[in-house]
């Protein structure tokens, strides 16, 4: 699913017009993108915990030549699923 597509589900299901879903799932998607960059957690209960951590610089290989190369330090973005998500793929 694309966020076109998540945005006609939101239309569909909720009543709103398309352009009013657009604008629900993108602040929504917005709002979860400021909270992450703040170093925020933001957790939806049943659903999961998005999170940023930090990854410390490593050696790795490039996929084209095969040589080592520095990966430097950096955060990353990391999604922790909810138990209700994971009883309802189960």
């Amino acid at each position: 699913m694309n966020k076109e597509q998540l945005i006609a589900d939101v239309a569909k299901s909720s009543g709103f017009s398309k352009k009013n879903a657009e604008k629900a799932v993108t602040s929504v998607l917005d709002a979860i993108f400021e909270a992450l960059k703040q170093g925020e957690e933001v957790q939806l209960v049943g659903f999961g915990k998005f999170d940023v951590r930090r990854r410390e610089a490593r050696m790795g290989r490039s996929r084209k030549t095969g040589e080592e190369v520095e990966l430097p330090a950096g955060k990353v973005p990391v999604f922790t699923a909810g138990l209700t998500l994971k009883n309802a793929l189960n």
